[in-house]
């Protein structure tokens, strides 16, 4: 057995039923225990973002916001969809969409408990996180569970989403740019070619994160700060004039989507097992990937979160919840849908609709192919949208993991900084492994953050209850 098929099995086992069942069930407790927060209040919580904090903290709401936002805007949104949906169907976006909704209360609730129970450090800085939700809110005995997911929390930002997916990512649509038919070969690993586009956009992607984690060049991520605005801008109007230019099938569209999320080509030919994987790998594949992109309930958001200027918890709350709707109801699906219309006909008759593509070339051929012109144009922009956002999420994720080890190691920088080395070294090696590899790899310890996560939400969600209905109480006019 390969190491990618190892991995995938894995991947199955972390992502079976029992853990879909728990995501699951905390969007819904969450969702009870808020009084339906992301349905009631998504109005005052858009409002809100743009509200000046004047209460105690290091971070405005919006800027924390932002800090989110950057970590979770990435491949997850162009890459991750796409693999979605060559490994679980059009379908994936329904699960994708259902975790989506559940998930925001979720994100509701576990950024405002990181602010409920964070600790002020000696020196004045804030830490919070999940690892201080479990051990404060659930009580010592229970800080066993917050170790494992502060551990789980620093080996998911070194080995999957926040270093190898988000590199492999970037020099993927460079590779699909400059030498789409892999005619430069820099050197070869067993059956794979790796041409020089990857080589060199790896190892400039590598040497600009170091310079920023280890050397302090702040105006390279000030730079990304202005830089990541216009690239979202950029992609989602290439993707918004796909659907407008393909307004009459989108309600086919949509029917594939749902049909397929439930087994429809199966159910035809009455083979009701092949039926029954059918819709489980597109719940594995949707769930996986949406928490991959919008990370509700992995435990990541509240780190962000809890450093923010506010004595109000449930403020805060609001505005990260935010970041689910636009991360994957809005990017997510605008993507998945120009997929899905792309290769609407080739879905319908071949098995192998997207002709061995996968990953950024998938989404990257897509645009070109229903945006036409000399399709060279819109793979170049499509690639430095990809680079600019994965580049933010991997600074981003290198903040969460750091937080993790200072957790773990009780403050002591000696151990942050060997980390740091090792995250450039995971950065370093991600171009020169397979797309669904890393995905994989990445939903194993996303999978294994989340269930310590998940049950501390559900433990707690008497306290979600009673700080939502008595902020609400104090202030009804939001």
């Amino acid at each position: 057995m390969s190491f990618a098929e190892i991995i995938s099995k894995v991947d199955g086992i972390v992502w079976g039923i029992p853990t879909i069942v728990l995501i699951l069930v905390t969007g819904l407790v969450c969702t009870i225990a808020s009084r339906g927060i992301q349905f009631a209040k998504l109005g005052s919580a858009f409002k809100g973002i743009f509200k000046k904090n004047d209460g105690d903290g290091e971070l405005s709401g919006f800027a924390a916001l932002c800090t989110a936002l950057s970590a979770t805007i990435g491949t997850g949104n162009i890459v991750g969809v796409a693999t979605a949906i060559v490994a679980g169907g059009p379908g994936a976006l329904f699960w994708m969409w259902l975790a989506a909704i559940f998930g925001t209360a979720t994100k509701y609730a576990e950024c405002m408990l990181a602010i409920k129970y964070r600790e002020v450090k000696s020196d004045g800085h804030i830490l919070g996180g999940p690892f201080y939700t479990i051990e404060k809110g659930m009580g010592p005995k229970w800080k066993w569970l917050a170790v494992l997911f502060a551990v789980f929390g620093a080996l998911a930002g070194i080995m999957g989403i926040g270093t190898m997916t988000q590199i492999n990512g970037i020099t993927s649509a460079i590779q699909t740019a400059f030498d789409p038919n892999n005619t430069s070969i820099a050197f070869s690993i067993g059956a794979y070619d790796f041409s020089w586009a990857t080589v060199i956009g790896g190892a400039i992607v590598t040497i600009a994160v170091a310079l920023v984690i280890i050397g302090g060049l702040k105006r390279i991520s000030k730079v990304a700060e202005k830089v990541v605005p216009a690239m979202a801008v950029i992609y989602v109007f290439l993707g918004v004039s796909i659907l407008i230019m393909n307004a009459t099938k989108i309600p086919a569209a949509f029917a594939l989507i749902f049909k397929s999320a439930f087994g429809w080509k199966a159910v035809g030919a009455g083979a009701m097992g092949f039926v029954f994987k059918q819709i489980t790998d597109s719940m594995q594949k949707g769930i996986a990937r949406g928490i991959f992109s919008n990370e509700a309930g992995l435990g990541s958001a509240p780190i962000a979160a809890a450093p923010v200027q506010t004595n109000e918890p449930v403020e805060q709350g609001m505005v990260n919840m935010t970041g689910t709707v636009i991360d994957t109801l809005i990017i997510c699906t605008m993507t998945g849908l120009s997929i899905v219309i792309g290769f609407y006909g080739d879905m319908l008759v071949s098995p192998d609709w997207n002709a061995g593509l996968e990953g950024a070339a998938l989404t990257a051929t897509t645009f070109s192919r229903v945006l036409g012109g000399d399709g060279h144009s819109v793979q170049f922009l499509l690639m430095l949208c990809l680079a600019f956002f994965a580049f933010t999420t991997i600074l981003g994720w290198d903040y969460y993991s750091e937080k993790c080890l200072e957790y773990l190691s009780k403050d002591k920088m000696t151990f942050v900084k060997i980390y740091r080395w090792l995250f450039i070294l995971a950065v370093a090696i991600g171009p020169y492994f397979k797309v669904q590899t890393v995905f994989d790899i990445a939903d194993i310890f996303n999978g294994l953050m989340a269930i310590p996560n998940c049950i501390a939400l559900i433990a707690l969600c008497g306290v979600v209850r009673a700080e939502t209905k008595s902020y609400f109480e104090r202030h009804p006019e939001v």
